[in-house]
């Protein structure tokens, strides 16, 4: 299947104690893609994925996530990390701060909690003010519901203390 030979040694290397960042910052030009050095041929759609994955969640979570790949959900996580991260996440039109505008829409609308705080953490390392992503969480709350808004402002709200971040009194 697309990818999974890479997914396996990115894996493999992983779990034997060999950090893997995603590409090397260094690249060298092949055709007109780009590879890591020490690559023979050019990025693929996972390691285009792996690379959006780190910079916009962290290193920390993507290892936790392909840490706990295992024969049940490891082509779960290839498929999110090609074509999520690696097909949408790294199209040019949106900013990743845009997309992670749009995202904490989406999740507020669908209450998934887990995933909005991870997103919203992400949204502060995209750079998003606390007035962009208050706004977001209020054109939340107008379209999905005040419930799905109260909801978000809770979720957003244990994300800032836990990040240490306290907004200023109004």
């Amino acid at each position: 299947s697309f990818g999974e030979p890479n997914f396996r040694s990115q894996l493999s290397m992983l779990r034997g104690n060999s950090r893997i960042r995603g590409p090397a910052k260094a690249t060298k030009r092949v055709g007109r893609s780009q590879a890591p050095l020490g690559c023979d041929g050019p990025m693929t759609q996972f390691d285009r994925g792996l690379e959006a994955r780190r910079r916009v969640l962290g290193d920390k979570y993507v290892d936790k996530a392909l840490l706990g790949a295992d024969s049940f959900n490891q082509d779960f996580q290839r498929l999110v990390t090609e074509y999520c991260w690696g097909e949408v996440w790294t199209r040019s039109a949106l900013s990743d701060k845009q997309r992670s505008l749009n995202n904490l829409c989406i999740l507020g609308a669908l209450n998934r909690s887990h995933e909005f705080k991870t997103h919203f953490r992400a949204a502060i390392n995209n750079g998003c003010t606390l007035e962009e992503l208050s706004d977001c969480l209020i054109q939340l709350a107008i379209y999905a519901g005040i419930p799905a808004g109260v909801e978000a402002f809770r979720l957003a709200r244990e994300v800032l203390d836990g990040e240490g971040i306290i907004p200023e009194q109004s």
